[in-house]
């Protein structure tokens, strides 16, 4: 399926240097970062695939391209749609693991039943030439020993030949274990070995080995048996005593008949070992292991004798063990019928070494260890596997080959058994596979032997003398003569066969989920083959598929055996692309690969890789990080970070193609490697990837520099050193031009790094590191002030480029950066606190009384006081820094109170700290403070003023809100005291721009005029809001994961002072909880020092914080309120006068909790990225999936609407539209309402904040919810966005908030209704007698969101970068009261004017000069403005006075046409989108109240089509406005697409009136 051509990003292509079938060249970025877009910004490319209506444009504005026209066979992606991006489900949180994962199993084998092997002992009683007296054997019978035939030579050297080839076979399995052969043992020979190897491996284990062909078989009770001296007893030897002398743990081999008695034995042995040291110590002594955790592998069980066959060996059991290739061979010809051309002497002489891959025997020997090791994957549990075949060498090659002896031995009645118990393995498919393997290897003989064979050789029919020769197969090779060439051997297709085999599951559809089943991936304690009854029936084939239900598929088979092909050079590239596309699967994926042992592999391939692996390499180790970002200490100690680090530093080079996009991921790679992590930070530093990255922070590509950004960020989070050097080449300047980035991730990933920059911990959400110490030392600057200075002009030149941003991730990162601001520097804002407090007091007395005047300016007064102590040059610099604390004090006010919940929790926990310290301050012992006054209360009500700062006592939730509306209320917070009390100053105001203008001058304050706006509220209010009881409070996002935490610490935490604290006169009591003021005690008595005092020595207790942190040697603490070594150097500072004497004690922040500064999440929902699928599309944009086919209905189903649609048109402009479709009852009045163009939802608006959705056809509601705004408030604007592939609700309400929410409707079964983002749409609201809260109008067609209304300006959002891009001036002191912008991609958008002006504006100019024609025909308020669409340049406009008038842009500033359509007044307005028509309704007043008269006229024929009354449903005459910034009491709406409308009436019932045709059509309306 094709991918709009605007929509695609450069993925990464990997050379593979030949063509591969199915093989995606492509690596597909995530879906999500389709909304992403470089400095060019908007494309006028098309973005839908849908029908054109005669304007060339869809219904809501999307224009048509013949290029991605719809075909039904190969069908276009549908549009990429706005605010649908992962970060607006998630909001920078990790999203929770899906419910079908677990706990991941070690990959490492760090389960506690790890064994490593550390020596052994071969323990051989065979007693050669003398028999046991209970063995009687055959004749022939089997003689070889570790293929030796003892009686071919004197005991005594057969012995030793035999113990010394024992030796050899186990070396081949690893050499860096002692091996110490036991030559038939006497009792005290075996007790001193064994004393002796437990003393050798101390803690490690031990190999026992025990061949006991030469002793009487093991008793029941669990003995075996060696010899006296003089080898005439037999002794038995209980395995109690051999546990007690090799201790624990061991790897135990039982070579011998009834072998099932010691392996039996041993466990109950062991299990009532470690029970007993389990009731005596707690557990096994000096960290030992549990006996249980022995691994044992038996030759047969209790009752079996081992096989005796004579062409087999006599030490079957070990030989598969140590020499498996031998027997598996020998087992070949016994059992299958070989070429006449090939002897079973010449199986004797393959060519070849074991441990070459390019010979033959060394070629058969690493197929077998493949196939070995596939059957126990696939066959075993994933701990199981872990423990036994990745964690020890000695181990995975015993239990490896233990699968060969299974196999053979059961041919003979012999069934091996091992400790832990294994699944039977003989019957496995894969046996055929290697049975397949030998004999096509085998079919070469006659080329390979250097001496053909001779034809009149007599071919052996029964090669039982042959197989059963001594010696190991490649030992008898003859020798090459000189003349000889050498042998040519044609390499198996074993491995490319299993790659293509491998390659065909990963692109049949191994990707897709599936429901739980033998096909399913199952969890890590099944073993694969296991499927029940219980997981066949667990989901009815008719049930409905949910998410939830589907889980990864099964892996396939051959993934051990692309790990092994890693190791051939030819399949190297080809293998690790396939191993690429499998890990791209998602965690699991990469789990399983870590799991079966790739990573040896994976790091040694970084040592010596060609330019051909670079791109496939990067991506695996980008997944293998995001998903286990501890092996950052294995890339870091085997130098692998140089290998990215190069990459990184390297300019573009041909061989590493998409070069941004790798070195993104390489940032991520180091990024990861240094993270919580000084090795690797420093190592970073060493290979210059702090100067790499600063350098691509300027790179076109948006990934790299977002990676860039974080990885800076982990370079030098924590460290002094690297902020330093950062300091030094400028990084946090070029962070601070990042925030203006058109990318949201990079905008986050810079605030992100100067949060860490400013002490904020960069370490992984379960360390528990808070942070603090903010830049640390900086040796570098010569004076506290350049220092201080810096961390200021950082965090406010951060917080004012980034206070307006629209994505709520933006904002919360934010926070962050401000908490590490508040943790080093919180005398400076409990300051501001205290200043903002006294000032809001101060006006709130002024409105209660008649005059404006104030006794005495106690803060102007103390500032003043403050900083005559410094002098003339130094006032001015001092003002600046208060001016930016207070500027930022103002932001984290309106933060507390922002739309979205997380950002105004996060707000909310650092705001808190500072009131919490405010109240712990000497100001609260102030003559004239009025912390402890009882709140005032204003002549005029302000909005939601209704919380006094007695409820918002940290003990004492403030009271709920009355009526049936939740209250929105919180425990343990002095927040409400801010939001409900004094922010709400600052929530609709321009309270930032007036605080840096008022701070200018002198430390000034909002004043009343311009900021404390009151609005009236109707006196019906609560009335109103009790059908509304139902609903719940605003819908929370998706993921609402933040959480408030208390300024105070537990009433069981035992507060620790730090050493030479003193309680003095001025300072606050030590316990908040039992001073606080908030009691019904009086005030404290007035403390003899002034406020300029308090003020002097917070500030200066600041300094010596910042002394103390840059004195040489000291680092930081991380518990800087609990006292201690690691309190805060400055944590009992106290201020001198001229006499040096203390005047002021302080203890800032002593007895909080240390909650700040706050953690951000970021990182790890950026490193996300990389363990989502990017190879392939995305699950919507897959053929056949349940989204793809949703989509391609609803582009079918719209297409049709529209088509319909279109033919009524010529009906519909010259029939009545006055026949009734139906009706619906909303809950409240209708004030506003919004259809959507296709599906059949009408959206319906209140006069407070609740929103309903209806199903219009069948009239029915489908879910309501509240909006959120305040008391006061009103929802004034409604728009839907995304109509095509959903539609997300889009609010403005008239504090100036931008909401939008996903999932309104329950049929499609997403879940609740969740809200998607919130942000401040206008800034400053202006206060107006009457108002028109906030208008807006959506272009859908270029992402462009225009927002005016209450203001001075109109804003221009970009959806895409969530930025605001242009404030348009007016000009004008009315409200702007409806905006319209044309459909398709003109620049040019028309907006009314309360004072009855039409302004046309064009985005292309000067925001000073965009207004390029005002029309000032209207007389009164213009109610509504909408383009013509019957004719293209051409607009309508409606004032209330009744009068419509019609305007053309290329014609002069007077009305091409008006018609006065109801001269009584207007109430609302509405043209058609398409057909040309256009519906008005009267004003309900004092003379017409009882019905409203609704008009409907056609444009091009310039008649009135319809005219008629409907009921109002009054039953008495309005006497106010149902809201005072909707001049009207009723709405209308037409439908974008469908020949209906929609009048909203106040009696809550919304009439929904069609057009009467002559003929009922097919349509859907009709």
């Amino acid at each position: 399926m094709s991918v709009p051509r605007q929509t695609q990003r450069r993925r990464p292509t990997v050379n593979t240097g030949e063509p591969m079938a199915g093989d995606t060249r492509h690596w597909q970025r995530d879906r999500d970062d389709w909304e992403e877009r470089e400095s060019e910004s908007h494309s006028d490319q098309t973005r839908s695939v849908l029908r054109p209506n005669p304007n060339g444009l869809l219904m809501n504005g999307t224009q048509y391209s013949d290029d991605n026209a719809i075909d039904t066979e190969m069908s276009s992606s549908p549009p990429v749609p706005y605010w649908s991006a992962k970060r607006h489900l998630s909001c920078g949180n990790p999203t929770p693991l899906p419910p079908w994962s677990s706990k991941a199993v070690p990959w490492r084998g760090s389960s506690p039943g790890k064994l490593k092997t550390a020596n052994a002992a071969l323990v051989l009683c065979l007693n050669i030439d003398v028999d046991p007296p209970d063995v009687v054997k055959t004749n022939p019978c089997a003689v070889l020993e570790a293929w030796v035939d003892p009686h071919t030579m004197p005991s005594q050297k057969a012995m030793e030949a035999i113990a010394a080839n024992l030796k050899l076979q186990f070396e081949g399995l690893s050499l860096k274990i002692q091996y110490k052969a036991v030559q038939d043992p006497s009792y005290d020979d075996l007790w001193r070995s064994c004393q002796s190897l437990r003393k050798q491996a101390k803690d490690d284990a031990i190999l026992f080995h025990y061949n006991g062909h030469g002793v009487p078989k093991p008793t029941a009770s669990g003995e075996l048996w060696c010899f006296n001296r003089n080898y005439t007893q037999y002794i038995p030897v209980s395995l109690q005593e051999v546990q007690t002398w090799l201790g624990s743990p061991g790897i135990y081999i039982w070579d011998c008949s009834a072998a099932g008695h010691l392996l039996t034995n041993f466990n109950i042995f062991a299990e009532r070992r470690d029970l007993e040291a389990q009731l005596r110590h707690g557990g096994p002594v000096d960290g030992a292991q549990p006996f249980m955790q022995s691994l044992q592998l038996a030759a047969c069980a209790a009752n079996e004798q081992l096989p005796s066959c004579p062409e087999l060996p006599a030490d079957l059991f070990t030989s598969c063990l140590t020499s498996p290739i031998d027997i598996a061979l020998r087992y070949f010809i016994m059992h299958h019928q070989l070429p006449n051309n090939i002897t079973a002497d010449m199986v004797l002489q393959l060519p070849g070494d074991l441990k070459d891959r390019k010979t033959p025997l060394g070629e058969l020997n690493w197929i077998f260890t493949a196939i070995t090791d596939t059957i126990a994957w696939t066959t075993f549990s994933r701990d199981v596997f872990t423990r036994l075949y990745r964690c020890d060498l000695l181990i995975a090659s015993l239990f490896r080959n233990f699968l060969l002896a299974e196999r053979i031995m059961k041919n003979y009645h012999c069934t091996p058994h091992t400790y832990p118990p294994l699944p039977p393995t003989n019957t496995h498919p894969l046996w055929a596979t290697w049975d397949l393997a030998v004999d096509a290897c085998l079919r070469q003989l006659p080329d390979l032997l250097y001496k053909t064979p001779d034809v009149n050789a007599v071919v052996v029919d029964s090669p039982l003398t042959i197989s059963s020769r001594p010696g190991r197969i490649g030992s008898n090779q003859p020798a090459k003569l000189p003349g000889d060439k050498g042998y040519n051997y044609i390499p198996s297709r074993f491995f490319a066969d299993q790659l293509t085999a491998f390659e065909v599951w990963i692109s049949r559809g191994g990707a897709a989920l599936t429901k739980r089943g033998p096909m399913s991936l199952p969890p890590p304690g099944d073993h694969y083959g296991s499927g029940s009854a219980e997981s066949l029936n667990a989901l009815s084939e008719t049930e409905p598929v949910k998410e939830s239900h589907l889980v990864p598929r099964k892996p396939p088979d051959q993934l051990p055996i692309v790990l092994q092909v890693l190791l051939c050079q030819p399949h190297r590239l080809r293998a690790l692309i396939l191993l690429s596309q499998f890990v791209d699967l998602g965690p699991w994926a990469v789990h399983l690969v870590l799991t079966i042992g790739i990573f040896p592999y994976i790091s040694k391939l970084l040592q010596a890789a060609g330019p051909d692996l670079r791109p496939v390499l990067i991506f695996i180790w980008a997944r293998i990080l995001a998903v286990d970002p501890t092996v950052q200490v294995d890339l870091v100690n085997t130098n692998g970070y140089k290998y990215f680090a190069n990459i990184l530093g390297t300019r573009d080079e041909p061989a590493l193609p998409n070069s941004s996009e790798h070195k993104a991921m390489c940032s991520f790679i180091l990024a990861a490697a240094a993270r919580d992590y000084s090795p690797g930070q420093d190592a970073c530093i060493h290979a210059r990837v702090f100067d790499h990255c600063y350098d691509k922070l300027d790179d076109p590509d948006f990934l790299l520099r977002q990676w860039s950004a974080l990885c800076i960020a982990q370079i030098w989070d924590a460290s002094d050193e690297n902020k330093a050097r950062g300091v030094d080449c400028g990084t946090p300047d070029k962070l601070i031009q990042l925030l203006s980035d058109d990318s949201v991730e990079v905008r986050c990933a810079a605030l992100y790094a100067l949060s860490t920059f400013m002490g904020a911990s960069g370490a992984p959400l379960g360390a528990r590191k808070r942070g603090g110490g903010g830049s640390g030392s900086m040796p570098q600057f010569d004076s506290k002030r350049d220092h201080f200075k810096t961390e200021v002009a950082v965090v406010t030149g951060a917080t004012l480029a980034i206070k307006d941003d629209a994505s709520p991730m933006c904002r919360k990162e934010i926070i962050v950066l401000l908490s590490c601001l508040v943790k080093e520097y919180r005398g400076f804002f409990v300051v501001c606190a205290w200043l903002y407090w006294e000032e809001d007091r101060k006006w709130k007395q002024q409105q209660q009384t008649s005059h404006g005047g104030h006794d005495e300016d106690i803060t102007n007064q103390a500032v003043s006081d403050w900083l005559e102590r410094f002098e003339e040059n130094e006032q001015v610099e001092h003002r600046v820094y208060l001016s930016s604390f207070f500027t930022m004090f103002v932001i984290l006010l309106d933060l507390s109170v922002d739309p979205y919940h997380e950002v105004a929790t996060n707000a909310q926990t650092v705001l808190d700290y500072i009131m919490a310290l405010l109240l712990e301050s000497p100001f609260t012992r102030l003559r004239d403070t009025t912390l402890h006054a009882p709140e005032p209360t204003p002549a005029r009500k302000r909005v939601a003023s209704q919380v006094s700062l007695m409820s918002a006592s940290p003990s004492i939730a403030p009271p709920p809100s009355p009526g049936p509306r939740p209250g929105m209320k919180r425990s343990d917070t002095m927040t409400s005291t801010i939001s409900n009390g004094v922010s709400n100053t600052l929530r609709r105001t321009s309270s930032f721009a007036h605080a840096l203008k008022s701070l200018a001058n002198g430390i000034a304050f909002p004043a009343s005029e311009e900021t404390h706006h009151a609005t009236p509220v109707a006196a019906d209010t609560q009335s109103l809001r009790t059908d509304a009881a139902g609903c719940s409070r605003p819908p929370s996002p998706n993921l609402n994961l933040a959480r408030y935490a208390s300024p105070y610490m537990d009433s069981s935490t035992t507060l620790v002072q730090p050493s030479g604290y003193q309680s003095r006169v001025g300072s606050a009591p030590p316990s908040p909880r039992a001073a606080s003021f908030l009691d019904a005690a009086p005030p404290p008595p007035s403390a003899d020092f002034m406020a300029w005092n308090v003020i002097e020595a917070l500030v200066e207790e600041d300094m010596e914080r910042l002394r103390a942190r840059r004195r040489p040697g000291m680092r930081r603490g991380h518990g800087h309120h609990h006292g201690g070594p690691g309190a805060s150097p400055s944590s009992s500072m106290s201020s001198m006068d001229s006499n040096n004497s203390v005047i002021l004690g302080l203890g800032t922040g002593i007895g909080m909790a240390d909650v700040l500064p706050l953690k951000s999440t970021f990182f790890d929902w950026c490193s996300e990225y990389f363990t989502e699928p990017q190879m392939r599309q995305a699950e919507a944009d897959e053929p056949g999936s349940i989204q793809f086919n949703y989509q391609l209905w609803r582009q079918n189903r719209n297409d049709e609407v529209i088509n319909e649609t279109q033919k009524q048109i010529d009906v519909a402009e010259k029939r009545p539209w006055d026949r009734s479709v139906g009706t619906l009852h909303v809950s409240g009045h209708p004030l506003t309402m919004a259809f959507h163009s296709y599906d059949q939802h009408l959206f319906v608006a209140n006069e407070f904040d609740v929103i309903s959705v209806w199903d219009w056809y069948h009239r029915r509601r489908l879910s309501m919810f509240h909006n959120g705004n305040p008391s006061g408030t009103a929802v004034t604007s409604l728009q839907i966005i995304n109509q095509d592939v959903g539609g997300i609700i889009l609010t403005a309400s008239s504090d100036g908030i931008v909401r939008l929410y996903r999932n309104y409707d329950p049929a499609v079964d997403q879940g609740p209704v969740q809200m998607v983002s919130a942000f401040r749409g206008l800034t400053e609201i202006l206060p107006c007698p009457q108002g028109a809260g906030v208008v807006m109008d959506w272009k859908q067609s270029m992402g462009i969101l225009l927002v005016g209304g209450d203001s001075r300006i109109i804003k221009v959002w970009d959806a895409q970068t969530e930025t605001p891009i242009l404030d348009l001036e007016t000009y004008s002191e009315s409200p702007v009261t409806s905006i319209v912008g044309d459909m398709g991609y003109s620049q040019f958008f028309a907006a009314s004017f309360a004072n009855g002006e039409v302004k046309i504006f064009d985005r292309r100019l000067e925001e000073d000069r965009a207004v390029v024609r005002t029309y000032t025909e209207h007389e009164s308020w213009v109610q509504s403005v909408r383009y013509d669409p019957t004719t293209t340049q051409q607009f309508l406009s409606a004032s209330l006075d009744g009068k419509v008038k019609l305007w053309d842009l290329r014609g002069q500033n007077s009305a091409c046409k008006t018609w006065d359509v109801l001269p009584h007044g207007l109430s609302a307005f509405d043209c058609h989108p398409t057909a040309g028509v256009f519906a008005a309704t009267s004003a309900i007043s004092s003379r017409s109240w009882k019905t409203q008269r609704v008009t409907v006229r056609a444009l091009r024929t310039d008649q009135e089509v319809s005219n008629f009354n409907v009921s109002t449903g009054l039953t008495a005459q309005p006497s106010r406005g149902l809201s005072p910034f909707i001049p009207r009491l009723s709405s209308l709406a037409f439908h974008p697409t469908e020949m209906l409308y929609g009048v909203g009436e106040p009696d809550g019932n919304v009439r929904l009136i069609g057009c009467n045709f002559p003929v009922i059509s097919n349509s859907a309306v009709i």
